[in-house]
């Protein structure tokens, strides 16, 4: 049997489905909103919550998704047709027609699941990582209850406690004086042969059947807790209020991470971008706009250390700084806003590397204005050395890309291997070297390293991407 064939029956009997109430709370008794409450059109860094919570869905791999909707069904859907595309099937089912506390709705439901369901309200903002952890850990007749801290939830907010023995759930309680440690997440996982048993539990007319399946399920020991405070890319954050969505977007800003990350990204840069990534936001900048605003920033640097003087060179430097800064932006927002392309990953590497190799140009012709007739020529071999290694890593780079989206690295190994350079290809850190180079008045010293460097990059990627390190397709 195929891998393809195996990996598709495995998404077939997972979790591929995701059922979303924009109306009702999971575990909420009342089929009605809390008057001021925050509702699925709520925006949270620009984005309403429940488009947020279609985009974040389909990223984690949910291949299809019914809406139980309320009066805003036509709003909801005007959403979804802004913005980024959805590519998903989404299957709309309003209330009025599909009661919740009707069985038959959730049997309906049932028959369209293969395996298991994800059932959330919109009432939070959560992480691709928490989903796709879900659908990793899901086990044939179990259902996954998420929790959180009780520390996460509002003073004022009516929570569903949750009592946890070894990862499986022992009871749920509700009450605002409750001193529980964890509380449910309007987020789960159920079975979809639980819903299709929905008539043999009965529930109170008017109000949702999941907590009585859930408690139900926790008799038997079937409902297993995944907590959000276990892993940092596995976090849910309520949103009920204004003062919550200040939280929800901070927590969305501080998740923020690039694929590959150096010392200086990770407590300077990303630290700093993070204001202009605001900026950027709200004047509706695009990523690719924000790569080529650093790529401008990056190559008027070059142009200050091609000057040749100490002050043009300590400027430059900054300004080199200042371009490693905004490039972290192009990212963050795209990821913010669902509007990551393979273009722009392409485009944000490409103009890397011509800002790198306009600086290495920069900096060699600047050393040439300022050496004597017997260094000036050395000056320029290394600045013209150091821009062919780099055009050649770049060559090679993307060659590595292509393997790897592709799944054709012959054994984890080789694969590592190409992370790690990858990795260090892509970090940013050398611009402080430049900035402390130019400050000591050094860029010939840092010239010689970056000569040198690209040249052993270079070699060790041609091993890396060398054929016998490849499989075919």
């Amino acid at each position: 049997m195929s891998e393809s064939l195996l990996q598709h029956r495995a998404d077939v009997q997972g979790l591929a489905t995701a059922i979303l109430l924009p109306s009702v709370s999971v575990f909420g008794e009342s089929l009605e909103r809390v008057p001021g409450s925050a509702g699925p059109l709520t925006q949270v860094v620009g984005i309403g919550l429940f488009q947020r919570a279609v985009l974040t869905l389909q990223r984690a791999g949910i291949r299809q998704l019914i809406v139980l909707a309320g009066p805003e069904e036509d709003q909801l859907k005007q959403a979804l047709s802004r913005g980024p595309r959805v590519t998903i099937p989404v299957r709309w089912m309003p209330i009025r027609e599909f009661p919740l506390d009707d069985p038959r709705t959730w049997e309906a439901m049932a028959a369209e699941v293969p395996g298991f369901c994800l059932v959330a309200s919109v009432r939070g903002v959560f992480s691709r990582g928490l989903i796709e952890s879900l659908r990793r850990e899901v086990q044939e007749g179990q259902a996954i209850l998420v929790a959180q801290p009780a520390a996460q939830r509002g003073a004022g907010d009516r929570w569903v406690s949750v009592k946890v023995q070894a990862e499986r759930l022992v009871a749920l309680g509700s009450s605002r004086t409750d001193e529980a440690t964890l509380v449910a997440a309007d987020l789960l996982v159920l079975p979809a042969g639980l819903m299709a048993a929905a008539q043999d539990i009965q529930t109170p007319p008017g109000s949702v059947p999941i907590r009585r399946w859930i408690e139900r399920a926790a008799i038997d020991g079937r409902v297993r807790v995944m907590r959000t405070d276990g892993h940092s890319s596995q976090w849910y954050q309520d949103v009920r209020t204004q003062a919550d969505v200040l939280v929800a977007e901070r927590k969305l800003f501080s998740s923020l991470k690039g694929e590959f990350e150096g010392f200086v990204d990770r407590y300077f840069n990303r630290k700093v971008s993070r204001w202009l990534t605001r900026i950027f936001l709200a004047v509706g900048a695009s990523p690719n706009v924000i790569t080529m605003v650093a790529t401008f920033v990056g190559l008027l640097a070059a142009v200050g250390f091609g000057l040749g003087t100490y002050p043009s060179a300590v400027v430059a430097a900054l300004l080199f700084q200042c371009a490693a800064v905004i490039d972290c932006c192009d990212g963050e927002v795209a990821r913010l806003t669902f509007t990551e392309s393979p273009f722009g990953a392409w485009l944000d590497i490409a103009m890397d590397n011509v800002v790198h190799m306009a600086i290495f140009a920069g900096i060699a012709v600047g050393l040439y204005r300022q050496a004597g007739p017997d260094d000036a020529e050395t000056f320029l071999v290394l600045g013209a050395v150091a821009v062919l290694g780099n055009a050649l890593s770049f060559a090679l780079v993307t060659r590595a890309q292509k393997i790897k989206s592709a799944s054709r690295w012959r054994t984890s190994v080789h694969a590592a291997w190409s992370e790690f350079m990858l990795k260090n290809v892509a970090s940013r850190d050398f611009s402080v070297i430049v900035l402390i180079a130019a400050v000591l008045g050094k860029l010939d010293w840092f010239l010689w390293m970056a000569s040198a460097g690209s040249l052993v990059f270079a070699i060790l990627m041609v091993w890396v991407t060398r054929s016998s390190a490849t499989s075919r397709a």
